[in-house]
């Protein structure tokens, strides 16, 4: 089998994606860890990713593939063993919906972290996100896709791991469990899965790391 290697730094949310998707796959691989704040990027992550210079990358057989989400679909098409997405041709769009929509809406989160800016609109946005997968998207289901993690469950699975984070570091709760008694309960699901609960992130060591960086980027402000 080609040599599989990820490109990435471990306090971010996208690269476990790819960890926690390669894990449910089976699928072996070597982690290189990436500096992504230095000034200078590294020269594998130039020659592998030279149009946007970001991680993570998956780099099959010398050849990458970049993107979080991008990448999960070449797993899932390369490696089709436990499958992160459902058969059913519909069921898969509705997936794809939901991972769109949580792309889109979750960069509020994101922007929430980086400044105290319009903090009020971005702390709404996210409630207003939470609220919409908890009456539209969550249902009842334990686990998105039927009864196994899917390329579902790990978007929305790291982007509230690291709300949480995200939340303790700025100062709010915004995902509570008696606003979103359904989502709060896919997602102690989603960490008790032994894949995920194996290869969660240290959360004292990422924390330390985004406050620092929060520091940081006020302090440029």
């Amino acid at each position: 089998m080609a040599e599989v290697k990820l490109l990435g730094t471990l306090p971010s949310p996208f690269v476990y994606r790819v960890i926690w998707a390669l894990k449910l796959k089976g699928v072996p691989f070597e982690f290189v860890e990436e500096d992504v704040f230095s000034n200078e990027k590294s020269a594998l992550l130039l020659k592998y990713n030279p149009v946007y210079k970001k991680i993570p990358v998956l780099v099959h057989g010398e050849k990458p593939v970049c993107d979080s989400m991008v990448i999960l679909e070449y797993i899932e098409e390369m490696w089709p063993q436990s499958p992160l997405m459902p058969n059913d041709p519909y069921d898969r769009a509705l997936a794809r919906f939901w991972i769109k929509f949580g792309e889109d809406k979750g960069v509020a989160v994101w922007k929430m972290f980086h400044s105290n800016q319009d903090e009020e609109s971005r702390m709404k946005e996210i409630l207003e996100m939470l609220q919409t997968i908890e009456e539209h998207g969550i249902g009842e289901k334990k686990i998105f896709h039927g009864d196994k993690i899917g390329s579902l469950d790990i978007a929305f699975g790291s982007m509230l791991y690291w709300l949480q984070i995200l939340e303790d570091i700025v100062g709010v709760k915004l995902f509570d469990s008696h606003k979103f008694p359904g989502l709060h309960a896919w997602f102690e699901n989603f960490k008790k899965a032994p894949v995920i609960e194996e290869n969660l992130p240290d959360r004292d060591g990422i924390s330390l790391f985004f406050k620092r960086r929060r520091e940081n980027l006020l302090a440029l402000a």
